[in-house]
């Protein structure tokens, strides 16, 4: 499946609209603004809580937890890397990711524990805000690579928003 992951325009946090392939809107991501853990709702369309992103406070480098039915999904991203940034989901159970490329130009793959493409992601470089586009493999999950896609965009661009 692809999706669209446009930033608002006029928002406080960092709040997106997430569109499927036809353009239908899927999910909404509303940032929290003014608030100590960069706290982040990701939502269905009808306002159901799918999971609930906050940075962790006290960690060694950027790291997120997405909480999600009672589970927790850590996004740490990796401190000593060259040429390229790197990040691991670490789903609880066997399903870790990582997704590694050039996150200053917002090309990125994910891929899972055996090295297989799960999802791939591209910044669109003329729109007025972070616009992305996110293809997501059948068989994977698609709320928690979009969920890590935020939290990405927020460890390696959230400054300039704040």
């Amino acid at each position: 499946m692809r999706y669209v992951m446009r930033q608002k325009v006029f928002c406080f946090g960092d709040d997106y609209t997430i569109k499927d392939e036809r353009g239908v809107d899927r999910y909404i991501v509303d940032g929290a603004a003014f608030t100590i853990r960069d706290s982040t709702s990701f939502r269905d369309m009808e306002g159901r809580e799918l999971c609930h992103i906050h940075k962790r406070l006290l960690s060694f480098g950027p790291t997120y937890e997405i909480e999600r039915n009672g589970r927790t999904t850590t996004v740490a991203k990796h401190l000593f890397t060259f040429f390229n940034c790197r990040f691991t989901v670490d789903v609880p159970g066997p399903n870790d990711l990582e997704a590694s490329g050039n996150f200053t130009d917002h090309e990125y793959t994910f891929k899972d524990a055996g090295g297989k493409v799960v999802a791939t992601v591209s910044k669109a470089w003329f729109a007025w805000t972070d616009t992305y586009g996110v293809e997501v493999a059948e068989a994977a999950d698609d709320v928690l690579i979009l969920a890590a896609t935020v939290v990405i965009d927020l460890c390696c661009h959230g400054d300039k928003r704040r």
